[in-house]
């Protein structure tokens, strides 16, 4: 059994963690990789534009066509079926476009992959600046307390608040205000830990440009009497990010914390073909963080490839639901605990030599439900 440990850790970028994951040496460290041939890797890393452009075309055509439908039966029951396929393009499929594109991987071209971004990160409320910059340091720094800012569910988990999520809730309030701030000239202390002096006069003003966008939307609505504007453009923020949250709890949730090996923070889940396609394969969440630089369309020949030197993925959403949950109630009371995954006989062995900041602190055992 894990001891109990319930008080929760200062997970503030601007907090102390940060300079203890760095006396750790956590900070910017070298992280475990699967081994791949050079060549091998060289074609894995090979970006489309045509696959891109296809795949990117497909879901503006979905948008518009769903957008139409609603604005068309707007006012009637008929109107849900398109909302909720609108809401989920809008609102989580933006999300995995949004990420892909700020790696620029999707396209080979520079500008599409920085276009499709750019709207992206209008779509779900994100600065495209300052986000850039903060998942730059989610990569460097996977999971490490005190250092990365991306880090969805921390110890003891805020069970309801966690739960609110999959409703925009409280998300839409505080992407709003950090917003303002931005487009106030300002950052937080924990942002300019990573967001570079020489970036902030991008940050503020492509939020002033979103912030305007979305006055220029609500004094439409008000100009129209009729809350569609809205419902069109932010909304689905709030209706259709479900699927963005569902699937990205289960990236990191309930997995090991302050380690260098991937294989331990991250999580694969096999998905059926319609989810796979709204989250552009980044339900390969391991392989990605291995090697970032791979396409996602590609990332399937990666998992592959690598598939023996890594744990079993989750078989289904519901599986990976189960084990995560299962984590999460327990860490209520166990802080220190987490999920962590027999390898296969054909695995090297976990990157261990830098364990946990968690393990140096107090002698526990650290076991799986």
């Amino acid at each position: 059994m894990s001891a109990k440990v319930t008080n929760p850790r200062d997970y503030n970028l601007a907090g102390p963690e940060n300079q203890n994951a760095v006396d750790a040496g956590l900070a910017s460290a070298d992280w475990y990789h699967s081994d791949i041939p050079r060549k091998v890797m060289k074609e894995l890393m090979k970006r489309s534009d045509a696959l891109a452009t296809r795949d990117t075309l497909l879901w503006v055509a979905l948008i518009v066509i769903s957008a139409i439908g609603a604005i068309a039966f707007w006012g009637t029951l008929q109107v849900i079926p398109f909302l909720i396929v609108y809401g989920v393009l809008y609102g989580s499929a933006s999300d995995s476009r949004w990420h892909e594109c700020g790696h620029g991987t999707a396209f080979r071209t520079t500008w599409k992959n920085d276009l499709v971004y750019h709207v992206a990160s209008f779509m779900i409320m994100r600065n495209p600046i300052s986000w850039r910059w903060a998942h730059a340091r989610h990569h460097t720094d996977t999971i490490i307390v005190g250092r990365d800012p991306e880090i969805a569910l921390m110890r003891p988990t805020a069970i309801a608040k966690t739960a609110l999520l999959f409703i925009g809730v409280p998300g839409i309030f505080q992407d709003l205000q950090v917003l303002i701030r931005h487009g106030a000239g300002r950052v937080s202390n924990a942002e300019k830990d990573y967001i570079p002096e020489s970036e902030k006069k991008k940050t503020t003003f492509w939020a002033r440009v979103h912030i305007m966008i979305y006055a220029t939307t609500v004094l439409v609505a008000i100009i129209m009497q009729s809350f569609l504007p809205v419902v069109l453009i932010g909304g689905p923020r709030i209706y259709g990010v479900w699927h963005a949250v569902m699937t990205g709890l289960l990236q990191h949730g309930g997995l090991a914390e302050d380690v260098l090996d991937h294989r331990l923070n991250s999580r694969t889940v096999y998905l059926n073909p319609v989810s796979r396609w709204i989250y552009w394969n980044m339900n390969y969440h391991v392989e990605h963080h291995m090697f970032p630089m791979v396409p996602y369309f590609a990332l399937p020949r990666l998992h592959a490839l690598i598939k023996d030197d890594l744990p079993a993925p989750s078989h289904s959403i519901f599986a990976a639901y189960s084990e995560l949950l299962s984590s999460i109630w327990r860490q209520r009371l166990e802080r220190d605990y987490y999920i962590r995954k027999d390898l296969p006989p054909t695995a090297k062995p976990y990157r261990e030599d830098l364990h946990t900041l968690d393990i140096a602190r107090s002698d526990i055992r650290i076991s799986t439900p």
